[in-house]
């Protein structure tokens, strides 16, 4: 049922179809106050995409330390990071290759490292998504990505990074923008506590030896502007709602001439690796 207008809709309607006032998850569904409850999230398609990509690339990154380099079973060797797309000061700098900014966000450097991304963006893209819907969280992860990795590439010019952290960040910034938004929204004051504490805690991981503060600054930068600019949806076919459904579409089109790119110059190395 409508709180406004007390027709009643279905609990997937984003937006109510009789008064058009937007409307969100309860507070009680959010948890806020049993931040451990959030270590069991519902199902979502959107995060199982994201999630599915990044697990995929990293077993693709094991395979190949493994055939080139000869590394252990289920270990990295650093240089696929370098062939595959990370953020190196290098390839960015001096060969131009700004496609890294993106491809980066979908590479992880170890076990722990992919465990920690894929349970964090699990859960915050299923939590995103129920006030945002799908065209924003897919937008969110894009240029959030984008934003961070390149704070990271100005901020740390001289080292390598990659994972999926800054657009985790990114949803960091997208709910509390919603928050600042609708400061006396009681629901939007379970948000900011909620999402308080996500942000705390990885403000703190932040901090620690060879975590990538600049991707993480960024990608909330990123993440808090796509909340400020594009705020909650509105009626399925208006046109404000179709123009963010533009906006994804460009940036899954964006990311899939990143990978062109990527997979252009991986086979570039290779050829260079095994010229005599």
């Amino acid at each position: 049922m409508c709180p406004n207008c007390r027709a009643f809709i279905t609990i997937k309607d984003r937006v109510c179809p009789y008064c058009g006032i937007q409307l969100g998850p309860r507070a009680i569904d959010l948890r806020a106050s049993q931040f451990a409850a959030s270590l069991i999230p519902h199902g979502n398609v959107t995060a199982t995409i994201f999630v599915i990509i990044n697990v995929a690339l990293y077993l693709a990154e094991i395979i190949l330390s493994y055939q080139m380099f000869g590394a252990s079973p289920g270990t990295l060797d650093p240089r696929v990071a370098a062939l595959m797309g990370d953020k190196n000061p290098y390839f960015i700098y001096q060969l131009h290759q700004w496609w890294r900014l993106i491809t980066a966000g979908f590479l992880h450097g170890g076990f722990v490292h992919i465990a920690m991304n894929s349970w964090t963006l699990f859960i915050l893209v299923t939590e995103a998504e129920q006030f945002y819907g799908t065209s924003r969280v897919v937008f969110t992860y894009i240029f959030s990505t984008f934003t961070g990795f390149w704070l990271s590439a100005v901020w740390s010019s001289h080292s390598s990074s990659l994972g999926a952290s800054a657009a985790c960040f990114g949803y960091f910034g997208l709910m509390l923008a919603m928050a600042m938004r609708r400061r006396t929204d009681p629901l939007a004051q379970a948000v900011r506590s909620h999402y308080g504490q996500w942000l705390l805690f990885g403000l703190v991981l932040s901090i620690l030896p060879g975590v990538d503060m600049a991707a993480h600054i960024g990608g909330l930068a990123g993440g808090f502007l796509v909340g400020v600019t594009a705020g909650l949806p509105g009626l399925p076919n208006a046109p404000r709602e179709i123009l963010w459904k533009v906006l994804a579409g460009l940036a899954v089109l964006v990311t899939i001439y990143a990978f062109w790119q990527d997979f252009l110059s991986y086979h570039a190395l290779i050829r260079q690796l095994n010229s005599p």
